[in-house]
């Protein structure tokens, strides 16, 4: 769940435009009626990487790719009895390695695949 929403891009340009002006974080901050720690986060990654816009998070990499989550799709919807282990395998042939678990999951968050009579 994240902590707040993020603050718009206008409004985090007009953060740089004011402090450019020559005013302070406190100042910033009563103005726009901001916490001064967010006004001062903003400011620091406009110094950093010189732009307000979002950058990218973290995060590991999915190991099944697009491709093979397509694959994956095509093969369930043909034969829906197909066990994971047997998905698994096929997966292999387009070089993708990966536990049985991780198909199921990925099946599972596919709304197609999701059991109706489960809560």
């Amino acid at each position: 769940m994240p902590r707040a929403k993020e603050i718009q891009k206008q409004m985090r340009k007009n953060f740089i435009e004011i402090y450019q002006s020559g005013k302070g974080y406190k100042a910033i901050s009563k103005a726009l009626g901001l916490p001064r720690t967010t006004v001062r986060a903003i400011i620091y990654k406009w110094r950093k990487h010189g732009t307000v816009e979002n950058l990218p998070r973290s995060g590991r990499p999915t190991k099944i790719t697009p491709r093979a989550q397509r694959q994956l799709i095509q093969e369930v919807t043909k034969d829906p009895t197909r066990t994971s282990k047997e998905l698994q395998a096929s997966l292999a042939s387009v070089r993708v390695s990966v536990h049985e678990s991780t198909i199921r999951k990925r099946l599972g968050k596919n709304s197609e695949f999701q059991d109706e009579n489960r809560c």
